[in-house]
């Protein structure tokens, strides 16, 4: 067998070539999406078992979006300055740890300080995913497959990560679930070790401000506002469908981790789908077309699910498909609106914007019903009339969170269309002059 090299070919030409790289990436997502979507279906029974109000139940989520949010453009710069393969190993490193010390956790508020500190980690590992497997090829068409790899991967770990952590929950503690992350980091950590190369000096950014500008470029802008938009969907979604299956229908979590099953279909149907979408609509108006799936989704499921499940599963299957498409074209713009070795930042600039935008959806979904519904989670539907409030509450922040994600899916269009015009520009002036 032969030794894990620390210095693998710097220029693959297929995406076998670069397997080793790409299964460590596709780990990261993995963690990314998995992590919250597991921890969505956990959230009553951790509130229960830790007598949890609403209010501390939304930032169990919450404390881990902002720290990963807030974080990430601070972790982009420090890679792209001191090399983003180091950057990411550490973070996975301290990822592992983290994870780790969920055993160790008896209160609400230990876990938040938990799921802070697994957040600060994930800052230094996500963006540079995303930037190491854009810059792992030259030719744009393996770019784009790529980044549909490895964003394929961390979809279908939101979409069956539910159903896994329902089914865990029926023969084991709750924790084993945040645990799980650290075999995750581990193969991640192995595949970026032995598939990665090392950056060179020449390929590091030196300067030491944090430099926002490159958001006002309106390819970078659009791919922000969409992704921001899609982020807000999703997380609101998943936050609301888990309060609906259990605490208004009276699902288990394994049944209602069951109930997300059609986004899983919906995510493996369509993943041969997207190259061709792309191909056909162009990467702007593909992810146009995937944003407003994603919020149509939502308005279903605020309107139309208190009449029953099937409501349900339009919304995950459109959500599903929507984001199938704006996860990876997304991204892809905003780092081919950017210079070559900003790439980290432009990483991290896009998962800004969707772990905020996950923490506001999840924000609101979480004020509205300890407003509407009040006091712990464990008495909410056993007061009177508590399950009729909890199912407004849900109606209420599905409204609220679709107006929001709409009015962020008008601004990405409107960035697409200046960017459009702008890189039409020379070609009408040449031919103004002829």
């Amino acid at each position: 067998m032969a030794p894990m090299s620390s210095s693998p070919s710097r220029t693959p030409s297929s995406l076998w070539d670069a397997r080793f790289a790409l299964a460590g990436l596709s780990a990261v997502f993995l963690f990314e999406m998995v992590d919250n979507s597991v921890l969505s279906v956990a959230l009553p029974t951790i509130a229960r078992d830790l007598d949890a109000s609403a209010g501390s139940m939304q930032w169990v989520s919450s404390a881990y979006s902002l720290t990963f949010g807030g974080l990430m453009l601070v972790f982009g710069v420090l890679a792209d300055r001191v090399g983003r393969r180091r950057t990411m190993l550490v973070g996975l490193t301290l990822l592992a740890a983290a994870s780790i010390a969920t055993v160790a956790v008896s209160s609400i508020v230990e876990l938040i300080a938990v799921r802070a500190a697994m957040g600060v980690a994930a800052a230094m590992t996500t963006p540079g995913a995303m930037a190491l497997a854009f810059r792992l090829f030259t030719v744009e068409s393996l770019r784009i497959r790529a980044l549909t790899v490895i964003s394929t991967a961390g979809l279908i770990g939101l979409a069956v990560g539910p159903t896994v952590g329902g089914l865990v929950l029926l023969a084991a503690p709750w924790q084993v679930l945040l645990l799980a992350t650290a075999p995750i980091a581990v193969l991640a950590f192995v595949g970026i070790r032995a598939g990665i190369p090392e950056d060179r000096p020449e390929e590091l950014h030196r300067t030491r401000s944090l430099d926002v500008r490159p958001i006002a470029q309106p390819l970078v802008a659009s791919g922000l506002a969409l992704k921001a938009a899609a982020a807000l969907a999703t997380a609101g979604l998943s936050f609301l469908v888990t309060l609906q299956l259990q605490l208004v229908r009276g699902w288990s979590p394994a049944l209602a981790a069951a109930g997300a099953l059609p986004q899983v279909a919906v995510l493996l149907a369509t993943g041969r789908v997207v190259a061709p979408l792309v191909q056909r609509l162009g990467p702007t108006r593909a992810a146009e077309a995937g944003a407003v799936a994603v919020v149509s989704g939502l308005v279903v499921f605020s309107a139309l699910a208190r009449f029953g499940y099937p409501f349900v599963v339009i919304a995950l299957a459109l959500v599903a498909a929507g984001m199938r498409v704006v996860g990876t074209v997304a991204g892809h713009n905003v780092l081919a609106g950017l210079p070559q070795n900003r790439t980290s930042v432009g990483a991290a600039l896009v998962d800004t914007a969707g772990e905020l935008a996950t923490a506001v959806g999840v924000g609101i979904a979480g004020t509205i019903l300890a407003a509407v519904a009040g006091g712990a989670v464990a008495a909410m539907t056993s007061a009177p009339g508590g399950t009729g409030r909890v199912q407004a509450a849900t109606e209420v922040s599905g409204a609220a969170i679709a107006c929001l994600a709409a009015v962020l899916v008008a601004a990405g269009f409107s960035f697409a269309r200046r960017a459009r015009a702008v890189s039409a520009a020379p070609t009408s002036s040449v031919s103004d002059r002829h």
